[in-house]
């Protein structure tokens, strides 16, 4: 991997635990089934994230050293890094912070709520920050959070006091913003994939759509509930 890249993607991940991942998927799925979704969600949001060129990754993961060895023995051409701090939001501040002190022109965050990211927008999100017109870039997803967010030097602001894992995120990260006089870039909308509604989306098990494994996993379960 070459230090002389500029552009630095982070992927926001955790291992697929029984009961520690996509719980508000349980019901209808068992805590095994939606350890299993999240490793398929995982793995396809890893691929897309392999095929963009000139863009140097870090997968931020969320554990100790049982966790480093399942990502280490599943990514490639990747830095595994541990996330540090108490809420989300400084998980995120922290991250940033390490990567845009190596002297990275812009750094792209993502999670892997959304498997099917088509990586356009990625790349539209670099695209932006190295522009220069604006020094922030966020895509937000249906829910009221969002699935990215971009910068091209660390803006703690945007992460403080913020309503994590409700549908307030967005809203509250615009008015941190207005606040503090930073001017975002919004990305166009995209779905996460969080509650019993979201594995009903047709969008899914389109077989044209970037997420496989996904689309395979909530195939085979259909096959199983006839």
């Amino acid at each position: 991997m070459s230090n002389k890249l500029k552009n630095a993607l982070l992927i926001f991940a955790r291992q697929p635990v029984p009961g520690k991942v996509k719980t508000r998927l349980s019901p209808p799925l068992f805590p095994e089934e939606a350890a299993d979704l999240y490793g398929c969600m995982l793995g396809d949001v890893l691929a897309m994230a392999a095929s963009l060129p000139d863009v140097e990754k870090y997968l931020f993961y969320d554990g100790g050293e049982e966790s480093l060895e399942y990502f280490k023995g599943r990514v490639s051409g990747m830095t595994c890094i541990p996330q540090r701090g108490k809420d989300l939001g400084e998980r995120m501040a922290e991250a940033l912070r390490d990567v845009i002190s190596q002297g990275k022109r812009a750094a792209v965050i993502i999670g892997t709520d959304s498997p099917d990211l088509p990586s356009a927008l990625i790349e539209d999100a670099f695209g932006r920050l190295e522009r220069g017109d604006l020094g922030v870039v966020v895509g937000p997803s249906e829910d009221g959070g969002y699935y990215l967010v971009g910068m091209t030097r660390l803006h703690c602001e945007l992460f403080r006091d913020i309503s994590w894992s409700s549908d307030k995120v967005l809203e509250e990260t615009m008015k941190r913003a207005s606040d503090a006089g930073i001017a975002i870039s919004l990305l166009p909308m995209w779905r996460d994939v969080d509650t019993a509604a979201d594995l009903e989306r047709p969008e899914l098990r389109d077989e044209m759509n970037s997420a496989p494994l996904t689309r395979e996993f909530l195939l085979n379960r259909l096959q199983g509930k006839k």
